[in-house]
């Protein structure tokens, strides 16, 4: 069954639909137009996959951590659209979605958070499934937390704005970075098509988003109000 992913928590448009064919992917440079461009793009990915949103199944969108307003404009258009559907939706960890993107087993997770700190995480994956090693957090890049072993492949948009405080923490635990990396929808889709299939997902309502600077996971009718 078709479902979509969407992603606005760095400065790109990410969406995806699962077809039958696959998951068909779509990215873009959106800067500060998320909300302008999101509509329009889902459109053109859903004509191209010869669908339309009565087809779509569910959603599951990036919540968090990320920029604040991109994380809001992803809930609300995933809100919307659910609820004009009344299919259930469920939101995906950006960090968990960066590491699962890489070619890698062993990924230490990484996104710029501004105001000179990092939104970090460490994922292995084991037997097919990535496991948390390190719980998402944020730290200033001189105090990130240190995975156990070595071989770590190191990703995101941390490493491009405080590569070598990052690297001075991780040392040798780190082989190789690739710091142009960053969350996408066909990755967050993938993490949530085993949890739509078993019947996990939720209400509109009852998503939330990860606001790490601010200790709290606020449900999309709680952000409303902050």
């Amino acid at each position: 069954m078709p479902y979509l992913a969407l992603d606005t928590s760095t400065e790109h448009l990410s969406l995806a639909i699962s077809t039958q064919q696959g998951i068909v992917t779509r990215n873009w440079p959106a800067g500060q137009k998320h909300a302008e461009m999101i509509l329009p793009c889902l459109a053109a990915l859903l004509e191209e996959c010869q669908l339309t949103m009565e087809d779509i199944q569910g959603i599951a969108f990036g919540n968090g951590p990320g920029s604040f307003t991109g994380l809001r404009i992803a809930a609300g258009i995933t809100q919307g659209l659910a609820f004009a559907r009344g299919i259930p939706v469920l939101g995906v960890s950006t960090l968990a979605a960066l590491a699962a993107g890489c070619d890698a087993d062993q990924v230490y997770a990484c996104l710029d958070a501004r105001m000179n700190q990092v939104y970090c995480a460490a994922y292995r994956k084991q037997d097919g499934v990535w496991l948390e090693e390190i719980a998402p957090c944020l730290c200033d890049p001189d105090a990130i937390p240190v995975p156990s072993g070595d071989n770590w492949l190191a990703a995101g948009s941390g490493f491009a704005m405080y590569g070598d405080a990052l690297k001075n923490s991780l040392g040798t635990r780190i082989s190789s970075i690739d710091a142009t990396r960053f969350p996408l929808a066909k990755d967050i889709l993938a993490l949530a098509l085993p949890d739509f299939v078993a019947g996990k997902g939720l209400a509109a309502h009852e998503a939330e988003l990860v606001y790490l600077r601010n200790k709290v996971a606020l449900k999309t009718h709680e952000r409303i109000s902050k």
